[in-house]
């Protein structure tokens, strides 16, 4: 029984999980492009920078870029890994059998990405104080820094974990229940 294909819910989230490993992979592209670029062009774009605030004594925060560069690198790579894990999913249930035991292991990994995601942040945020004083200087500049644990993030890997036991509750049942046929 394969209904991924004619429930619309379950099509609706496959594409969307589909489409966002595709733009996960963009943004992974376009930070692996940037980390060397910045490293090979941080000659021009401190040029660039000094021309812009005027003070000639200032420096590339060259190590803070690369080093925000790769936790969104990570997050990406996190969050790619949590939308194909959300595939497998979909797929199990759109065949009418999801309580497996696999799943509950997609869900635990999922509600662990989340949390890794939530740590991230506390160094991203860091490191985004410490470059909001150089793009401070810039004119007309709009920069602003939205940080810290949200709550309904942490909600969703409490969610996922529960599934995650509920899922492999149901597959424990199932067996026992294949087991007294």
């Amino acid at each position: 029984m394969n209904n991924a294909n004619s429930d619309p819910l379950l099509l609706a989230g496959k594409v969307l999980a589909i489409f966002m490993q595709i733009a996960m992979a963009f943004g992974a592209v376009a930070l692996l492009i940037g980390m060397p670029a910045l490293i090979w062009f941080r000659a021009d774009i401190l040029a660039e920078y000094v021309e812009e605030v005027g003070d000639p004594s200032v420096s590339l925060p060259l190590f803070s870029l690369i080093g925000i560069m790769l936790i969104g690198l990570a997050m990406v790579a996190a969050m790619f890994v949590f939308f194909g894990k959300l595939r497998q999913i979909i797929d199990t249930v759109g065949q009418g059998d999801p309580f497996q035991p696999a799943n509950a292991d997609r869900l635990s990994l999922m509600g662990w990405l989340i949390v890794g995601l939530q740590l991230l942040v506390l160094p991203a945020t860091a490191i985004g104080l410490h470059l909001a004083q150089f793009a401070d200087k810039i004119k007309d500049a709009n920069f602003s820094l939205d940080s810290g644990f949200d709550l309904a993030t942490i909600l969703l890997a409490v969610i996922l974990f529960i599934l995650a036991r509920v899922f492999r509750h149901g597959a424990a049942m199932r067996e026992d229940l294949e087991g007294t046929v």
